[in-house]
């Protein structure tokens, strides 16, 4: 190994644990490559993430608001920007290897089509007699085969464990329930590059997973708040908010409103984040293990929150969930985007030619289903503003979202 490299097994200036993954081992490319010399393979990957076409086009991607409702609201790539962040803090924390939690995180919502979930919920109803469309099935056929940029292979040919990150995050996809469908683009590279679906993926992925969700549920009240979809009185429904606004209101009486929210949002992230700190080092202590793989067959997440903090963000989820995206708001510009997605998937299948020349040739003497998916590769792939252009162009009508 070169020297420049050798460092790369410590960061903060302590060794990581005998359970991170170790760049130095890790589970290889689909296609070989010479390591670098002066950057590690979840470095390299990390790198390759952020400089892909898909990575940019997050930032036009919306997660509950449209670009038009303001500047200050969070894009797919700010959220993304967040969760790699806090991946990092966790990574850090529990002496992981940061590089390949910021890949996971970075990659994690790769895959999601235009206008949110609304996009992708109809998206899949487009595609469901042609296998569906799921955003992490979809982030993974980015990596492996859309993004075109290296001389010697589709996708980014990123390593095993950034890969096996990507699926699996949130849990093994193969397990104890028979009957769970695995998406039908992670099936096919598994029988290519096999990313054992029955196993956990390792602890710093499953702190990506963490990392998501402390970021939506913090960045979603705070966008919430601004918006007006909620006021700051309201966030007390929720007892773990509650007792956080009261903190603030001793320490800071007579704060000003926006000073409160980002007081208030900080502190979340922070509880959130210190509590994860705490009950995943417990779990691990407990387990004892010794080796990556012992993460991976370990049965159960060894990262989570505690029973206490779990409680809190379900009831924050539920709050979120009435009083946010299902907001009379909110609705109607759900079933815009929800028409616009559909309509712009009949046009295609009805007319592929009408995408442009690199889609409408690939489309060109391909059956029924294979047609579907291209189809579905293109919308997913839109921004926000390309699918409204699009809408304009090809259906007949002004469809803007209301």
């Amino acid at each position: 190994m070169s020297s420049s490299l050798a460092g790369l097994s410590f960061q903060s200036g302590k060794p990581l644990a005998p359970y991170a993954a170790d760049f130095r081992h890790n589970g290889g490319r689909l296609f070989s490559e010479p390591p670098s010399p002066t950057r590690g393979d979840f470095q390299r990957d990390r790198d390759r993430l952020i400089h892909s076409s898909a990575f940019r086009r997050l930032a036009y991607k919306t997660q509950v608001f449209i670009p038009s409702e303001g500047d200050h609201f969070r894009t797919r790539l700010t959220h993304t920007i967040e969760v790699a962040q806090i991946s990092r803090a966790l990574a850090r924390g529990l002496a992981l290897d940061e590089d390949l939690a910021e890949a996971t995180a970075l990659s994690h919502d790769l895959g999601h089509a235009c206008f949110g979930h609304a996009g992708e919920e109809v998206l899949n109803k487009c595609v469901a007699p042609y296998g569906g469309f799921d955003h992490n099935a979809h982030a993974l056929r980015i990596v492996t085969r859309l993004e075109r940029r290296y001389a010697g292979w589709d996708g980014l040919n990123l390593c095993y464990e950034t890969l096996e990150g990507l699926v699996k995050h949130n849990g093994p996809l193969r397990g104890g329930d028979k009957n769970k469908k695995i998406p039908f683009e992670i099936s096919e590279f598994n029988k290519v590059f096999p990313l054992h679906l029955e196993l956990y993926a390792s602890a710093e992925a499953q702190c990506a997973a963490l990392a998501d969700d402390i970021a939506y549920n913090a960045h979603d009240v705070d966008d919430g708040l601004r918006a007006g979809l909620f006021d700051v009185d309201d966030l007390r429904e929720v007892a773990f908010l509650n007792g956080l606004l009261e903190e603030i209101a001793t320490l800071h009486p007579g704060l000003e409103r926006v000073r409160v929210i980002h007081e208030l949002v900080r502190r979340l992230i922070t509880r959130f984040v210190e509590d994860a700190l705490a009950e995943t080092q417990s779990r691990l202590t407990a387990l004892q293990p010794r080796s990556v793989d012992d993460i991976r067959r370990a049965g159960r997440a060894v990262a989570g929150f505690s029973p206490e903090m779990a409680a809190a963000q379900k009831d924050l989820k539920d709050f979120l969930f009435v009083r946010m995206y299902r907001h009379r708001v909110i609705l109607p510009v759900w079933k815009s985007a929800g028409r616009i997605v559909r309509g712009l998937f009949e046009v295609f299948m009805a007319e592929p030619q009408k995408m442009p020349e690199e889609w409408a040739q690939a489309a060109k003497n391909v059956g029924e289903v294979a047609r579907a998916r291209l189809i579905a590769d293109y919308i997913a792939g839109m921004t926000d503003r390309y699918a409204l252009a699009q809408a304009r162009q090809w259906l007949g009508q002004p469809l803007e979202l209301e």
